[in-house]
């Protein structure tokens, strides 16, 4: 807002401190919306902050709500010769695997020339699978292509065969390695034209101008004494939920694999509740609370909606469920509410909980169409959760009636901006108007002190 800074000349009064001052006063009730505003601010900051939490804290929830979850499992074994992975459709079981042999992948080698640079003739090099009905792959080869050349042709090829270039003292030999391991895809390698002779392979009768290095194979072992066979080192398709890859031989000594409840991720998630539900008690008590020994009040203190969020979630907490026969209470499976409002994890009763999967399961999984109070914990707390910040939830609904606050505030700061500089001009102009009035008065009155002067001397 301009001002005028030639003010006061005429009448000698510090107009432009007076019009300060005064708009001083006027200011005053946009400082308190300024205040406001940024009060609402930090209400919104909170309440996004809680909404953040509280997702956390859900999505802990329904994992734990999720049967699959508890059928998470683990995999031993007690040899390096055999690993284990599983998934949630394993069962817990014990398996002795004998592996006899590794499955192996065909390899042979041409005859070895001068170098890599040296050419070999012209032709059709053709490759086929044992089985599988894959076409057969020619890879044309000029007479002025190298053994790199070759090389380069038949891996660019896709006949499921790398080829490479071995030195191996007496010259540069072609290796051509099926990609996969088993007799399924063992190869069979035709040539035509001239000097490619080498190249051929009869996979059948194992015979051909190329040598073979490495015959395909099957892996094959023996898993609680029943003969398995597979075409590559991993058994994917033999135990439900299970696969084993077999990565050496045994020779006779079996190795022992086991599956079991897979106890340390469901101990870590549990735990993970506990921890999200703490923070999330911990930042609605600080927002809420009123600190009497230094008079501040929370950001959200007095909040009906917050309190409400706080209110549910203990009610929740220390409720019963008939899901679970061995465990009504939270509690009793070691989650222990704390003086603070935060929940503690007494390791000692939830690891005999642990040990009692089954019931623990329901205490958190159960579901139930009909009755509710044979809903499990993560459920129940999956949907209360889930509820308060739905499109129509309680913190949705408070997230928008403070935004909606603010936009008020902001409008309302714009319009008293707006009353303030129309207030400043017309005080300007008054005080203008004055200083020239109090300008014509002084003159007035200079010139009348000295009429009263003269008069006096001729008198």
């Amino acid at each position: 807002m301009a001002t005028i800074s030639s003010l006061g000349v005429g009448s000698g009064l510090d107009v432009n401190s007076i019009i300060t001052q005064l708009m001083a006063i006027e200011k005053q009730p946009l400082t308190n919306l300024q205040t406001a505003g940024t009060k609402i601010q930090s209400q919104i900051s909170e309440v996004g902050k809680i909404k953040s939490a509280l997702s956390t804290f859900r999505d802990v929830a329904a994992k734990l709500a999720s049967a699959d979850f508890w059928k998470t499992t683990t995999g031993s074994s007690s040899s390096s010769a055999v690993s284990i992975t599983t998934s949630s459709s394993a069962s817990a079981a014990k398996y002795s695997v004998d592996v006899t042999s590794l499955a192996a992948a065909q390899t042979i080698a041409a005859p070895a020339v001068a170098s890599s640079a040296a050419t070999l003739g012209a032709g059709t090099l053709t490759i086929q699978r044992a089985a599988g009905g894959a076409a057969p792959m020619e890879v044309t080869i000029e007479a002025t292509d190298t053994l790199a050349g070759i090389r380069d042709k038949i891996n660019a090829a896709g006949a499921g065969v790398t080829a490479s270039i071995l030195n191996d003292g007496t010259g540069a030999r072609l290796v051509m390695r099926s990609n996969d391991t088993g007799t399924d895809n063992a190869f069979t390698t035709t040539v035509s034209g001239t000097g490619l002779d080498g190249l051929a392979f009869d996979a059948g009768t194992g015979t051909g101008g190329a040598t073979l290095s490495q015959a395909a194979a099957n892996a094959a072992a023996t898993i609680n004494n029943l003969p398995v066979t597979s075409q590559s080192n991993t058994l994917a398709d033999v135990l439900d939920g299970v696969t084993l890859t077999l990565n050496a031989a045994t020779g006779g000594v079996p190795v022992n694999v086991a599956v079991a409840a897979d106890t340390e991720t469901l101990k870590k998630k549990l735990n993970e509740f506990a921890t999200a539900y703490s923070s999330l008690a911990a930042l609605i008590k600080t927002d809420t609370k009123y600190d009497s020994s230094t008079k501040k009040a929370g950001v959200l203190q007095g909040d009906s909606s917050i309190v409400g969020i706080q209110n549910q979630l203990r009610s929740m907490l220390a409720s019963t469920s008939g899901a679970s026969s061995a465990y009504a209470r939270l509690s009793d499976a070691g989650f222990e509410i704390q003086q603070d409002g935060s929940l503690s994890v007494n390791s000692t009763k939830l690891d005999k909980a642990l040990a009692n999967l089954p019931e623990l399961t329901k205490l958190f999984s159960n579901s139930s169409l009909t009755d509710a109070t044979q809903d499990g914990f993560g459920k129940r707390f999956r949907v209360l959760a889930g509820g308060m910040l739905g499109i129509d939830g309680v913190m949705t609904s408070r997230s928008d009636a403070l935004s909606a606050k603010l936009d008020r505030n902001a409008d309302a700061q714009e319009r008293m901006q707006t009353r303030l500089e129309q207030t400043q001009t017309r005080l300007e102009k008054q005080y203008s108007a004055l200083d020239t009035q109090m300008a014509k008065l002084n003159s007035l009155n200079s010139y009348v002190t000295q009429q009263v002067a003269l008069w006096s001397k001729s008198s």
